[in-house]
């Protein structure tokens, strides 16, 4: 009777112990998600600092624009650089304190940017913008993810074995 009852109590540990287990946000991750409830979230599971960026074509000028971000250990997101082409509507002339701008190769950079955020949103682009995932130097079309048009918020988080079932592996749909 006492070794049945051991091995009951042992497999409903277990079982409890598994099942919390699976809802504990463990694994870090870059998560794009969408403001939407009915879509998926999107992720790249990440290392605590990482580094990645939005590349997207400006609606304007037709040109190329690259936000280059860091993900720092508080898990809020820091953009350290901005790269584009053409100084038309909606790009900076010139750089804010402590940063510096360069030109080379005929692009513009805004470099050592400290910009900090919890996290941001944008929209990927339906028709001309492109928006594009950059991760260790291989790009990602967001909009073969996530509907285009679809506003998404991106962030650093921790995510449970359940969120990722449930969400798209970024490096693993392609």
């Amino acid at each position: 009777m006492k070794k049945t009852t051991f091995i009951i109590l042992t497999i409903s540990v277990l079982f409890i112990l598994g099942t919390v287990f699976i809802f504990i946000p463990l694994r870090q991750a870059l998560v794009i998600e969408p403001r939407d409830p009915d879509l998926r979230l999107a992720y790249i599971p990440v290392k605590e600092e990482a580094y990645f960026k939005i590349k997207y074509t400006h609606s304007i000028h037709l040109t190329d624009v690259v936000e280059s971000y860091k993900i720092l250990p508080s898990q809020k997101i820091q953009q350290y650089e901005l790269m584009y082409e053409d100084f038309s509507i909606g790009m900076p002339s010139d750089s804010e304190d402590g940063e510096k701008f360069v030109q080379e190769n005929g692009k513009y950079y805004i470099k050592n940017m400290k910009r900090i955020f919890p996290s941001f949103y944008i929209r990927i682009g339906q028709v001309k913008a492109n928006h594009r995932l950059i991760y260790q130097k291989k790009e990602y079309p967001l909009a073969k993810i996530i509907k285009p048009g679809a506003s998404v918020k991106v962030e650093a988080r921790k995510l449970s074995f359940v969120q990722q079932l449930k969400g798209v592996n970024i490096l693993e749909s392609f």
